[in-house]
């Protein structure tokens, strides 16, 4: 089992079996999530997620049409958890969300055309996407 907390340590995702998919995305509403230069996530089956504590939720429109929410601690702010209309069965995890847990490398990196230069995702197998 993983277990992924906010920085207060109020909200958590308790996710069991491994990851379905790892990934990258370096669109503009992903880093200004993050705060960063682009966002990592794990994403996992729905009924392997179970959120705990209490959360606030965001729900935004992406360039693409879909619809994102997400799962936020209203004390810390911290996002660590969120679905895409497309894939319900799906909940997405930020890597940072899990500490030092070690996790498999991303197999996409999403969105590349806004990636920064200097920005290099590598790996044996990774897909990249435009």
């Amino acid at each position: 089992m993983r277990v992924a907390t906010c920085r207060c340590g109020s909200l958590k995702a308790e996710c069991t079996g491994e990851p379905v998919l790892m990934s990258v995305c370096h669109c503009l509403e992903c880093k200004r999530r993050t705060g960063s230069a682009f966002s990592a996530q794990a994403r996992f089956l729905a009924e392997n997620v179970m959120v705990t504590g209490e959360f606030s939720t965001f729900a935004r429109t992406a360039d693409s049409e879909r619809s994102l929410t997400y799962r936020f601690c209203p004390s810390c702010g911290s996002t660590v958890a969120y679905q895409i209309d497309i894939l319900p069965d799906f909940v997405a995890i930020p890597f940072g969300a899990f500490g030092d847990d070690q996790l498999p490398a991303p197999s996409y990196s999403n969105y590349e055309r806004r990636k920064h230069p200097w920005v290099s995702i590598s790996g044996d197998g990774v897909e990249h996407l435009d």
